[in-house]
């Protein structure tokens, strides 16, 4: 599968953002959408989970939506299967957020195209730990 076309530089510059909303965080420690944003947790990023099936993961309030984030969101992180993103970057849209970060194996031209026409930047393809990891 094929990823965004952003340099290192331009990796590590989005990575220096550091309030994130993580869309689809899991309650399950060995899931990747679980492990993923503890890490960024753990290393100054400031995890907002998104989830509407729970009210807490990690000892933070989930949130329903991206649009009930009451704080400023820079990167709105994905763990939503590609063909499930739309929505999702639709509301970010109206978040006004900096970048739509889509981890690795999501991919949504569409979406991302629409993020893109509205001045947000969008990574995709991409893990947030593995480009920390590699770049910081």
């Amino acid at each position: 599968m094929e990823k965004d076309d952003h340099s290192d530089k331009q990796i590590q510059d989005i990575l220096s953002l550091k309030k994130v909303a993580v869309i689809g965080m899991s309650k399950n420690s060995s899931k990747a959408a679980h492990y993923v944003p503890r890490y960024l947790s753990e290393n100054g990023f400031d995890i907002t989970p998104v989830n509407p099936t729970t009210n807490e993961i990690l000892g933070k309030k989930c949130y329903d939506s991206v649009s009930d984030i009451d704080e400023d969101v820079d990167i709105v992180d994905v763990f939503r299967p590609s063909d499930e993103v739309l929505p999702f970057v639709e509301e970010a849209i109206k978040k006004k957020l900096k970048v739509i970060w889509l981890q690795e194996g999501i991919h949504n031209p569409e979406a991302e195209k629409l993020a893109r026409n509205a001045g947000i930047d969008v990574v995709f393809n991409r893990c947030m730990l593995a480009e920390h990891q590699r770049l910081c």
